[in-house]
């Protein structure tokens, strides 16, 4: 989205051009259910990356609870979620992540109304569209959780995954605890994601 500013005229011709000959929607990822994955992580970002999310703690409380709720109703098992001022993830157990993402958007709906009520923006874009990654190994789900809960420390929130009060990552240290969350960081390290792990 950001980069089709910076293209010319023609450029921009050229790719929508090539989105229709593929059959793929013209301004946003095609979603796809993958054979044989039991597990997506689904991602948005608000548009622009501005605060929208992170506008107050309160908001950010309240955001997590019906960002995690919808995930629980929607899907076998929520298994890693974060939420961060301007975008979230979630990974949850499921073969079916296109209904998913349709309550995704009702759920964006309606937070855009009712935020841009709060802050007396009325037609201001909240959102960007929510997109869909279907874990392809055992690895890409375990980088998967890795990058989940270090995205508050790789954004500069936080140094330590536990100083960040809106994710999973408290649940998961005491699940499986702090050796084997350690062994699993450094097996599956989070610098490999989206160069190897997608690709498994």
């Amino acid at each position: 989205m950001y980069q089709w500013r910076k293209l010319t005229p023609d450029q921009r011709s050229d790719l929508l051009s090539e989105r229709e000959e593929n059959l793929r929607p013209w301004h946003s990822v095609p979603h796809r259910v993958t054979a044989n994955a039991h597990a997506y992580m689904f991602t948005s970002a608000c548009y622009e990356h501005k605060t929208h999310i992170g506008f107050s703690p309160r908001r950010m409380k309240d955001f997590e609870a019906i960002l995690t709720t919808l995930a629980e109703e929607n899907t076998n098992e929520l298994i890693a979620w974060v939420i961060l001022p301007n975008h979230y993830h979630f990974l949850s157990s499921t073969t079916k992540p296109l209904p998913v993402l349709r309550k995704i958007g009702k759920l964006h709906g309606r937070t855009s109304f009712e935020w841009n009520g709060e802050e007396s923006t009325r037609g201001r874009k909240v959102w960007s569209g929510a997109a869909e990654t279907a874990m392809k190994s055992e690895g890409h789900y375990w980088a998967t959780i890795n990058y989940i809960h270090h995205n508050p420390v790789r954004h500069g929130y936080v140094e330590k995954w536990q100083e960040w009060p809106y994710s999973s990552a408290h649940q998961y240290l005491e699940s499986i605890g702090d050796e084997k969350a350690r062994r699993i960081w450094k097996e599956y390290p989070v610098k490999k994601y989206g160069q190897v792990w997608d690709e498994l």
